[in-house]
């Protein structure tokens, strides 16, 4: 008697969801740096994008102790970080730094989006 084997299926896992925005290890680790010395200690960050500035949109960053009802929530390495649905639209694609100078030290927002920003370098339009 032949016993034929059936090939085990498993099914397809979708491939893990990527976030719109990411946060390099220096931005994080810079937040994770502040968050700490907050009391009490924030749920996480929120990103968002606000109306505003020169050029029409200026970036906000914000530390927060709960997700909004609209809001995506998003992990990097243990780092909540909290964008609401509006601000997404202007965010896809956009990569968050932390970076020090001689000159200055701050975050600094890559925005494949954007059209042109302001003199001042605040505020962009897309």
């Amino acid at each position: 008697m032949a016993t034929s084997t059936v090939p085990s299926v498993t099914p397809e896992t979708a491939p893990p969801k990527t976030a719109p925005v990411r946060l390099t290890d220096n931005a994080v680790n810079k937040v994770r740096e502040i968050m700490a010395t907050q009391d009490p200690l924030p749920a996480g960050l929120r990103i968002g994008v606000v109306g505003g500035g020169c050029s029409g949109f200026q970036y906000s960053m914000s530390f927060e102790n709960q997700a909004g009802m609209m809001d995506k929530i998003y992990d990097f390495n243990g780092l909540k970080v909290f964008v609401d649905a509006t601000s997404l639209m202007y965010l896809n694609g956009c990569v968050v730094d932390y970076l020090e100078t001689l000159e200055a030290a701050g975050f600094k927002f890559e925005n494949p989006t954007v059209k042109s920003t302001c003199g001042c370098g605040s505020s962009f339009q897309v």
